[in-house]
């Protein structure tokens, strides 16, 4: 279809340019070709020309892409369906591998589970996205902390993958204290006939030995193992919130509330201090770190956010002790000061930060809202997208249970076209920037059909609301949608609510 699309353009275009004194069209965009065709003082056969190109253009692309939105339905769900939770089992977070073809999930019980995708999804007709247990193991164990007479949990915060650079993968995972590297690898061969075993494993007497045999390799069932690789401990004084690979692959980063540490992969020992916002006085502490990530290109830039909502690049090479930002990022305050209230700090502070796959823009999620920002522009986002506006009415009832405090984290699709990050009532939000849409969906099991299409859902704010309205005073604040992923290559999303994995698709 997109090479019928192509060729007709290209023959259109021709034509047009031997009819307008060859005027370089292949320079304008859709836009252009409409604006030519409506301009005045034009001649009849340029403006004839452009408007049937105009036309054309837009219905071939019509016919491709439909009206440009994408059509999300559901494809699996992992998880246990009953009503009673523990809290053990609650994700905690979601992350694909860089090819796409792992999904990994962490839980509160310190549990790494691994799904891999089915290949005869990827080659179905229509194609799907499918993933099965891969490989299951405990990350993380609950610990005591006898000298500040501490619990720590056994939590997983976040999950990263490196890339892979042989058969194994391998990947960074950490609670509030500790981070492990893991090697996940695969075995399907076993080696039998030692000189110094018998069959069923016993040792042999050396006296009794009389020949020499060859060990030979034998088939066996594939299994899977993980085994951590190294242990980076004892460098944290305060909770761990954000890990990142560098894109090296040599170095990683992991921040807490107030310090940011580099550590080299192969050393467990060390880590060098690269950002620390601890002042001589605790009294006069006035923000924290709330997330930190590399760039995903240039390995001496990395960016953290703080709870004062402000987001600052910084840059290695300029020295060892990242006191000075390169650039700040910062939303200018209110002139009319309408947004000005005794929740402002509280909902402004940024939960996630996230840097596109381009390396060139970057998104924050704050409590309300997600913004994309330009790295080449600090003075204010370039987009901002209002989450759940509707909430800013019940902000005391949700600084009374806490609710204001939610974590909500948001991510990039494999083309920095759209974004999508969490809200409550179990519903999701997904921005399409280059059409300038967005919807909300909701992760229910009543749709847990395959190839289920999931249905826009709307929150009433008014008194009267329609049949497929939800009120606001009806959401359920104890179902949230904290942790998301989307497939880096294809429009798969994965989403977590409370004990479940959802993976939706979309509608081929």
């Amino acid at each position: 279809m997109q090479f019928i699309l192509f060729s007709f353009i290209k023959i259109s275009i021709n034509i047009a340019n031997k009819s307008s004194n060859n005027i370089n069209v292949n320079k304008w965009g859709r836009k252009n070709f409409q604006s030519l065709a409506q301009s005045p003082g034009k001649s009849v056969s340029r403006q004839s020309s452009f408007s049937k190109i105009g036309n054309m253009l837009n219905k071939a692309i019509s016919v491709q892409k439909g009206n440009g939105e994408t059509s999300w339905c559901f494809s699996q769900i992992k998880g246990a369906l009953d009503d009673d939770v523990t809290d053990a089992d609650i994700i905690s977070c979601v992350e694909f591998n860089d090819d796409g073809e792992l999904l990994a999930t962490g839980d509160k019980g310190g549990r790494v589970v691994i799904f891999q995708r089915d290949p005869v999804s990827k080659t179905s007709q229509p194609r799907r996205g499918e993933y099965n247990v891969y490989s299951t193991f405990q990350s993380h164990e609950p610990e005591f902390d006898y000298l500040k007479s501490l619990e720590i949990e056994e939590k997983i915060n976040k999950i990263r993958w490196l890339k892979r650079k042989n058969q194994p993968h391998f990947l960074l995972s950490t609670n509030d204290k500790t981070i492990k590297l893991w090697k996940v690898s695969e075995r399907d061969k076993r080696i039998e006939g030692y000189n110094t075993k018998e069959e069923n494993g016993c040792t042999r007497d050396p006296t009794s030995i009389t020949e020499l045999r060859v060990p030979a390799i034998k088939p066996m069932d594939l299994m899977v193992e993980a085994s951590p690789r190294r242990i980076f401990a004892n460098a944290h004084t305060y909770h761990i919130n954000s890990i990142s690979v560098n894109s090296d692959q040599e170095t990683y980063l992991s921040a807490d509330d107030l310090r940011i540490n580099l550590w080299h992969l192969e050393i467990t020992d060390q880590s060098f201090n690269i950002v620390d916002i601890k002042p001589a006085n605790m009294e006069e502490l006035t923000e924290v770190i709330t997330a930190a990530e590399f760039h995903p290109t240039e390995c001496n830039l990395f960016v953290y956010s703080s709870s004062k909502g402000t987001i600052r690049l910084c840059d290695m090479r300029s020295s060892a002790l990242c006191d000075r930002h390169a650039r700040l990022f910062e939303e200018p305050e209110d002139a009319d000061m309408t947004n000005k209230s005794f929740f402002r700090e509280i909902i402004s502070s940024i939960s996630d930060v996230k840097l596109s796959n381009s390396g060139r823009y970057m998104i924050s999620r704050d409590y309300l809202s997600i913004k994309v920002w330009d790295l080449h522009m600090e003075t204010k986002p370039i987009e901002t997208y209002p989450v759940h506006e509707y909430l800013r009415t019940k902000l005391c009832s949700l600084y009374e249970n806490d609710c204001i405090f939610d974590k909500f984290e948001c991510c990039w699709n494999g083309n920095d076209s759209s974004i999508m990050t969490g809200s409550y009532n179990n519903f999701f939000r997904v921005f399409d920037r280059n059409i300038k849409k967005d919807v909300t969906l909701e992760a229910s099991r009543e749709i847990i059909k395959p190839k289920t299409v999931l249905k826009p859902r709307k929150v009433c704010t008014a008194g009267k609301r329609k049949k497929d309205e939800i009120s606001v005073d009806c959401l359920d604040f104890n179902k949230k949608i904290l942790h998301t992923a989307w497939h880096p290559l294809e429009n798969i999303i994965a989403v977590a609510a409370t004990n479940n994995l959802f993976i939706f698709q979309d509608k081929f």
